[in-house]
């Protein structure tokens, strides 16, 4: 598994419109893709803020298991799960790191501290550990090597 997470710019320009809409509140969802080992992200589904709060954020449990049953049914994971820091760093906190719950998948955090900037990166959290990657934004996805998409 390289540490590397290649993102299609519309999904990166979407999360960090959905980090400014909700400031100063944490925005909070999910990108899914195909459950078939390419780690495409590519479906963009932003998340209700729960806590609706500038320091921490929680997926409401009902959308939550709604949102699972619908990859589910897609054949679909989720390849990142982000969120916004809207005063500090793009780095995990420590509540970040405890709720991690997803060991395949990519945890983006934007952070919207600077009007006119943002910070884009993106973590493996793994049984506590977090370990920063590359983010690679592409404008398409190369084509799979098969012929298939």
């Amino acid at each position: 598994m390289g540490a590397v997470l290649q993102i299609r710019r519309d999904l990166v320009d979407a999360i960090v419109e959905h980090a400014r809409r909700d400031h100063p509140d944490e925005a909070c969802g999910v990108i899914a893709g195909p459950d078939d080992g390419t780690d495409r992200p590519e479906r963009f589904i932003p998340m209700a803020n729960a806590a609706r709060s500038p320091t921490f954020y929680e997926f409401d449990s009902t959308d939550l298991l709604r949102l699972y049953r619908e990859m589910d049914s897609r054949d679909e994971r989720p390849v990142v799960i982000y969120h916004s820091h809207t005063a500090t760093e793009a780095y995990p906190s420590r509540t970040d790191i405890k709720l991690a719950q997803e060991p395949s998948a990519h945890y983006v955090l934007v952070s919207t501290r600077e009007p006119e900037t943002y910070e884009f990166r993106s973590y493996r959290i793994v049984d506590g550990e977090v370990t920063e990657e590359d983010v690679e934004i592409v404008d398409e996805y190369p084509a799979a090597a098969d012929g298939a998409r």
